[in-house]
Formats: C-alpha cells, structure tokens, sequence
C-alpha cells in the first residue's frame, strides 16, 4: 500500500518559492473534482430523495427512484444530469475550504503560540469558519445544482446548463434566488467542523498510537475518513433535507421559511423525512470523502516534491 508522509497536526514545509495556500487550494480542488465524479449518480438519487413529498419514508425508496429515472428520463446518462455544477461547486468548495482552513490553523498557532499541535476546539472553530465563508460563495453553485439534479431534463422550467439556469434564476428571483436555503447551509457548517474535529483527533491518536513515529497510509487514511464521515452525518443530516428543499423550484409556493419546512415535514412526513436518502447519502459520501481525503492527503505531499523536482 503506497504511503503518504504529511505531518499529524499543522502543514508540511514546503519548498522555498511555493505558497502553502497554493498547494491546499489545489489539493482540495483536485479532490472535489475526483470525489464527484465518482459519487454523482448517488447524488442525483439522494437529492431526489430529499425533495420528495409523496408519501412517508419508506425502505426501497431509492429503487423506486432509480426506476422512475430510467423510465422517464432515458439512459443511465440521466444520473449525470447537473454534473457541470456539481463538479464545478464540489471543486471550487473544497478549494476554498482547505486553502482557508489551513490559513486559520495557522492563525491560530500563530496566537497560541503552543506549537503545532491544536485542540479540538480549534479544529471545530477552524473547520467552522472556513465552512461559512465557503457556504456563502458557493451558495449560487449549489442552488443551480439542486434544480438540475431534481428535474429530469425534459421537465417543464427545468434549467439545461449553468448558463441557462443562471439566466432564469435572475430573471425570476433575482439575486435573493441565488441565496435560498443558505441559512441551513450555515447551520450545516456544523457537520464540516464535527467532521474534521473527528478527523484530525482521530490521526493524532492513530499516530500516538503508534508511537508517533509510523507514517499513515493510504488505508488509513480510508479509515480515518470514514469513521469521521460517518460520526458527523449522523448528527447533521436533517439540516441537509431542509436546504434541499427550500432551493427546489417551487419552494417560494411552497414554503415560507425554513422554520415552515420543519413544521411541514413533521406534520406530513414525520420524523423520518428528516432522514430521507440517507440510505443512499451514505453510500455516496464515504466512497466521496475517502476519495477527496485520499487525493488531498496525496496531492499535498507530492505536488510541492513535483513542482521542486525534488525525488523525496
């Protein structure tokens, strides 16, 4: 199993003339867009999920869905409707999030004066901090993606490229439009900083483990991700089913707030359309956060190596 060589807790020292906000912002941009290529179709499937009114949550659902794809909207080329945004928010997020992440880790060493080594709560306040500013650029990004995922192409109204969608968008809604359901993307920031603050005590405490003195791998790194993704999603995934549906098309007609989607959901659905597509939304995130972590971890070791020519 190859190995990657970064350092438990702060950045590695890169070469001289190589900016360490450069290489987070390729690194987490190089992830987004590995990562949504290979979860995309599940997140077609889960948003659809999520915005789904019909009857109760039920076990079989995503099948359900699946089939309905198929029958309706064609080939398997319908699973990758709204990909451009997907791909171009996911990259643009990650970029953003690791290069202001590790700005703030910084900061905060530099403050503390401790050391390298952090606490977890400056993990959750960098994670934290880095989450809202990123949530608040892209939120234009994902509000295109959501109404993409959710309608078939032929659908009436249904947006046929990020250009088209953002025309519409401006002409119906104006700039409020490009902004719905950012309030619960920032309660949300919540699930980022318990993810991370998991992650990084979770590598700290592999590695003390081991004496500190045993390089991680690329396995443990699939471990550690997981096991972190997977603590956080299940806290904060109802946050998750109320964004969605307040940036669906009809949300203006259909709900006022998001206090008003919480209220419809209980009465309708019950407690259980919180956790609607959570099925398939943890099929799809730990196969997306081990690859966005395996190809961060990777790429911010070996590109300032690369661009140094140097063979370490």
């Amino acid at each position: 199993m190859p190995r990657v060589y970064p350092p438990i807790d702060g950045r590695q020292p890169n070469p001289p003339g190589i900016s360490p906000s450069l290489v987070e912002s390729v690194a987490g941009f190089s992830a987004g867009i590995f990562s949504t290529l290979v979860a995309h179709p599940f997140d077609v499937v889960k948003t659809r999920l999520q915005i789904d009114r019909s009857s109760r949550a039920q076990i079989g659902d995503s099948i359900r869905i699946v089939r309905h794809i198929f029958q309706n909207e064609g080939s398997y080329a319908a699973l990758y409707r709204g990909l451009m945004p997907n791909m171009i928010g996911n990259s643009v997020s990650w970029g953003l999030y690791f290069m202001w992440y590790g700005n703030i880790k910084d900061l905060v060493r530099s403050v503390r004066g401790e050391g390298d080594r952090l606490s977890s709560s400056d993990y959750f306040l960098a994670s934290g901090a880095s989450g809202i500013l990123t949530a608040v650029f892209t939120n234009p990004i994902w509000v295109i993606k959501t109404r993409m995922l959710s309608t078939g192409k032929n659908a009436p109204g249904a947006y046929q490229s990020i250009a088209h969608g953002t025309r519409e968008l401006w002409k119906t809604e104006g700039v409020k439009g490009f902004y719905r359901g950012l309030i619960p993307s920032l309660l949300g920031v919540s699930h980022g900083a318990i993810q991370f603050m998991a992650y990084e005590q979770l590598k700290n405490r592999w590695s003390t483990g081991r004496g500190g003195k045993e390089k991680l791998t690329n396995m443990d790194f699939l471990v550690l991700s997981a096991a972190s993704k997977m603590f956080a999603g299940s806290v904060t995934y109802p946050y998750q089913v109320v964004r969605a549906r307040l940036q669906i098309y009809e949300a203006g007609q259909t709900y006022n707030s998001a206090r008003d989607v919480i209220k419809q959901v209980l009465k309708h659905e019950g407690f259980g359309g919180f956790y609607r597509g959570l099925g398939p939304n943890l099929i799809r995130v730990l196969p997306s956060t081990c690859v966005t972590f395996l190809v961060y971890e990777n790429t911010k070791f070996y590109l300032p190596r690369y661009l140094s020519g140097s063979d370490e």
